[in-house]
């Protein structure tokens, strides 16, 4: 690797590691696993870094970091990866329908406590997310990312993208819902 490509990756993918490991500790749930996917996205994007062409560099990190922790989720756990066409037909009507929840109030922000507890329930909200809605729910809603961004980054249409964030929202609220809140 040249002196040059080093520079490059310093400048293109390190600044962009602590938002990567965010994205691989949500799509794996686990900061091990996490870890893992990490450092094989880093040797990827590495190893692609004099390939990449002037762009959307977050993109194109965060793309190798969803890549990567897709086939590591397949190898390692593969019974984890449901897709929404997978489930039977009854299954599939009771995701996408919902239950029409509202959501409930905010804590206030004097409420430490209360916002403590509040996050952990959404966190294993989130959680209990197939992969692909958490993995859109998480890009939205946790790294700000455009409905355009998530779209390149997952490789599907923008109308999906708007879909999955749909059931997302609503299979959180439905679980908040059932835990009393």
């Amino acid at each position: 690797m040249t002196t040059l490509a080093k520079a490059r990756f310093a400048q293109i993918v390190l600044p962009r590691i602590d938002e990567g490991y965010r994205l691989a500790r949500w799509l794996t749930g686990n900061a091990t696993d996490a870890e893992d996917v990490m450092q094989e996205a880093c040797l990827k994007a590495y190893r692609a870094i004099e390939t990449f062409a002037e762009g959307n560099a977050r993109a194109w990190f965060l793309t190798i970091v969803r890549n990567v922790a897709y086939s590591w989720l397949q190898r390692h756990r593969p019974a984890k990866l449901v897709s929404l066409e997978d489930m039977p037909p009854e299954a599939r009507y009771e995701i996408e329908i919902g239950g029409g929840m509202t959501a409930s109030a905010v804590p206030t922000p004097e409420d430490l406590l209360l916002a403590k507890q509040r996050s952990a329930e959404l966190q294993d909200a989130v959680d209990t997310l197939s992969l692909h809605l958490r993995e859109t729910l998480v890009l939205r809603e946790f790294h700000g990312l455009s409905y355009r961004e998530i779209a390149a980054i997952s490789n599907v249409p923008i109308g999906t993208v708007m879909s999955r964030l749909a059931k997302a929202r609503q299979s959180l609220l439905s679980h908040l819902k059932e835990a009393g809140h």
